[in-house]
């Protein structure tokens, strides 16, 4: 894509500028979807909701003036924020620089930022280098999107053997057809209910709300005896382009498998590969962090619920081992609803979030959906952690995707061998995506799974 015609797709596309073909369309779908909005619709929403739905709102654009956007003061990604037109304030949220720790690779002479209304929460502003960003997006699209890695797609389409994207990629480049993607469900017969078989699989129709049991040791026993049976294919998905296929790739299981349907992990299933490239980043943030700064200081995390053996910190650098995780693969048009991660014995360890591409707004809470959520900018190249038992218990979602926020380092080819010159593919699908590489620790230090029998059968 040459630079005039990416100048031209921004101000035709830019909702910021009222003379623009987008702000006249998002304006026209919400003089629509408003007509006939009763008053007060906003009576009953929690705090967290209000802020989803303002930062959701397509028309007008959201005010960002309380965002916290650290990139805002940095001059090194002042092209990058210019650019992408949306713009917070790094004064906007009340946090602390402290310096991290390292040899120089892992972090020396470079800082991160805590927040006192939220002990555990920890940003490291474009903390991973241009050159990695790439290869963490070529291996989340090439790597970790296929067998035997689950995605959201695999439940309903008989997915190219070498992955989606990797099939994607020969159709760009002209090597082979365009080929169709057949529905799971005309390839398997169906399941007569008398069988067997349909008592291993979920119910059909749309998934229900499900609100798990927090994960602790003390219930592992019961987590592993807990059905999980696979989900069905839908049985209304038709055959669909390689193509037309790939937007709608949401998300790539990492280590553990995470089974939706209860929101738990199926351990019987054994623990799935973590990439070298991702664990060794990951170990490599924590072990930046000078959590003596993060929790040894702060009084505010006095009466926190450590658990019986009291607070894990202090181990952290050593004991942090990234063991599961999903690649999310967000459209500009998708949003992630207030939730809190409840899956992982291990309910204190760091979980790791790494943002590539499209930047977006994050909110984080507390306990509740009563408290004020904090709304913070995430770009390319940003790190949070949430560590300790108020963070990992935390509300917190993704309400927007920025749209036309990809920075410049993207952009062009990233060498000269053939394999290389492909990234044009990887860089036009970036547009309009954000890509979340997020790894936690699912057990805590000490404690041995293949020790535990469930209650209903034998060991994993």
């Amino acid at each position: 894509m040459t630079a005039t015609t990416s100048s031209q797709t921004a101000a035709s596309g830019d909702i910021h500028d009222p003379t623009s073909a987008a702000y006249k369309k998002a304006r026209r779908k919400y003089l629509k979807s408003t007509r006939n909005r009763p008053e007060n619709v906003d009576a009953d929403w929690t705090p967290f909701r209000a802020a989803e739905k303002k930062y959701k709102a397509r028309f007008p654009p959201p005010d960002l003036s309380d965002v916290l956007d650290l990139a805002a003061a940095d001059p090194a990604r002042a092209e990058e924020v210019t650019r992408g037109k949306w713009k917070g304030r790094a004064d906007a949220v009340p946090c602390d620089e402290i310096p991290l720790r390292g040899d120089g690779s892992d972090g020396q002479g470079r800082t991160a930022y805590v927040f006192p209304g939220t002990p555990g929460l920890v940003l490291l502003p474009s903390f991973v280098s241009h050159v990695d960003q790439r290869r963490l997006v070529r291996w989340a699209l090439s790597e970790q999107a296929k067998h035997p890695n689950e995605t959201n797609l695999d439940t309903h389409y008989i997915l190219p053997p070498r992955g989606l994207w990797n099939q994607y990629l020969k159709v760009r480049k002209g090597e082979c057809e365009d080929i169709e993607i057949l529905p799971r469900a005309t390839a398997q017969p169906p399941t007569r209910p008398d069988t067997p078989d349909a008592a291993q699989t979920e119910p059909p129709g749309p998934r229900q709300l499900v609100s798990n049991e927090p994960a602790s040791p003390a219930n592992y026993a019961t987590l592993l005896s807990t059905p999980k049976p696979p989900a069905p294919p839908s049985p209304s998905v038709r055959p669909v382009s390689t193509t037309a296929l790939v937007p709608r790739l949401r998300w790539a299981n990492i280590g553990w498998y995470y089974h939706w349907g209860t929101k738990q992990y199926d351990f019987t299933r054994g623990p799935g590969e973590i990439s070298r490239l991702v664990r060794e980043l990951c170990k490599g943030i924590v072990r930046s962090i000078p959590w003596q700064r993060v929790f040894g200081e702060a009084q505010s995390t006095e009466g926190m619920d450590w658990g019986q053996s009291g607070p894990d910190w202090p181990d952290w650098n050593d004991s942090y081992e990234p063991d599961a995780g999903i690649v999310n693969f967000y459209q500009t048009k998708d949003t992630l609803m207030a939730h809190v991660d409840r899956s992982e014995l291990s309910a204190t360890s760091p979980l790791v979030s790494i943002s590539l591409g499209c930047a977006a707004i994050f909110l984080i809470g507390g306990l509740t959906r009563d408290e004020p959520p904090t709304p913070i900018l995430l770009r390319s190249g940003d790190v949070v952690i949430m560590s300790g038992p108020a963070c990992r218990r935390a509300y917190h979602g993704v309400p927007r995707i920025l749209e036309g926020t990809l920075p410049p380092h993207f952009e062009g080819s990233d060498g000269e061998e053939q394999e290389a010159k492909d990234w044009e593919i990887y860089e036009e699908y970036l547009r309009n995506t954000r890509v979340n590489v997020n790894v936690r620790q699912v057990f805590p230090k000490g404690f041995d799974p293949t020790a535990v029998v469930p209650e209903h059968g034998d060991r994993p």
